[in-house]
């Protein structure tokens, strides 16, 4: 059904199933964005030092509501869903220990080095996790992977493809009933994979990947604020990304990866990896469902898939979508500096009403 005649749409109020936070007066200036949009989020624990037990999961928590209450939002209306950061050493006490808490909704997986903060993360997933994937299996408690391999002797716009055969099938035969989020897709090995893949996975997908190619990082010079990794990818990858997310499949859900980094760490000889995001996500995934005539399947994707995967209720209030342009700030303010949005200065063609 087209959609390109829309001019409103008021959807379940949506969640972001992967989201950066940071902490401190990072935290504060962006925790706000996401509230005003989302109901729940699923939070990235790669701080530094990263959180790796239940009791880090808790105060970081704890730390959320209360910059959020400093911000002026309303900590009742938002729900940060915590995560471990999976390391070489996590325990299967400790992840039972998560699940008991009630508050710790996942455990992240990072391969040691491939993204910001990841320093700390798994050198040999099978073979030194194994107690604490059984111990996933055995709760129900969901793996987040950042599926890319680290071995520097592939090209990083192959990593993804290669993580699928060398981690991820094994990964999948050792553990069949373990609950897999395939985080920030990026190729469309990637999401064929998610696609046919048998048992509980599931894959989650950012604006950025849906809306631009690897062409914009290097539009009329090289772009550092469409630099995050997952890398992006030609445009037959990106294609097969938005016909994964516009086709109602319940395995393919939202997550922004919204990174806030300040403006002079991306405008920088060694610039960090990330796209900021939170402050206007629905208006770029409305812009990219729009596009190919999908609207009618945002809501499945942004609002549904998700809790369902997760095994938690949908939420009950709604957000709505207006085909009214959208300015995108130039920058925002961060503590001390300024961050760039992705698609700063742009003007966009849906605003969301919250």
């Amino acid at each position: 059904m087209s959609t390109q005649n829309t001019t409103q749409l008021t959807i379940t109020r949506p969640d972001d199933w992967h989201l950066h936070l940071r902490d401190g007066a990072a935290l504060e200036a962006v925790v706000a964005d996401t509230a005003r949009q989302f109901a729940r989020a699923i939070i990235m624990p790669n701080l530094k030092p990263p959180v790796t037990t239940t009791e880090q999961a808790l105060a970081y928590r704890g730390r959320i509501l209360e910059a959020l209450r400093k911000a002026g939002g309303n900590p009742d209306g938002f729900t940060p869903l915590m995560t471990l950061y999976l390391t070489d050493n996590t325990s299967a006490e400790e992840i039972f220990r998560a699940h008991e808490s009630g508050q710790v909704y996942a455990v992240k997986l990072y391969p040691a080095g491939a993204t910001t903060n990841s320093d700390a993360g798994v050198t040999d997933l099978l073979g030194k996790c194994t107690k604490a994937l059984e111990a996933l299996e055995k709760c129900g408690m969901p793996l987040l992977v950042h599926g890319e391999v680290t071995d520097p002797a592939i090209d990083v716009f192959d990593r993804e493809a290669i993580f699928v055969e060398r981690v991820m099938k094994p990964l999948r035969r050792a553990f069949p009933a373990l609950k897999v989020v395939f985080e920030h897709i990026t190729t469309k090995e990637g999401a064929e994979y998610v696609r046919d893949a048998e048992g509980p996975i599931a894959a989650t997908i950012t604006p950025q990947h849906l809306l631009y190619n690897r062409n914009a990082i290097f539009q009329g010079g090289v772009r550092p604020h469409m630099y995050c990794l997952p890398i992006l990818k030609r445009e037959t990858h990106r294609l097969a990304l938005v016909e994964a997310a516009t086709s109602g499949s319940p395995r393919f859900f939202l997550g922004t990866d919204s990174a806030p980094h300040a403006r002079g760490l991306k405008e920088h000889a060694c610039g960090c990896a990330g796209c900021y995001t939170a402050l206007h996500a629905m208006e770029l995934y409305a812009t990219a469902f729009d596009a190919v005539g999908k609207l009618d399947k945002l809501e499945g994707f942004a609002s549904f898939h998700g809790p369902d995967f997760y095994d938690l209720p949908r939420n009950t209030g709604t957000l709505t979508l207006v085909r009214e342009t959208y300015q995108v700030p130039d920058e925002l303010a961060f503590g001390n500096t300024t961050l760039v949005p992705l698609a700063a200065g742009e003007a966009l063609a849906w605003r969301a009403h919250c």
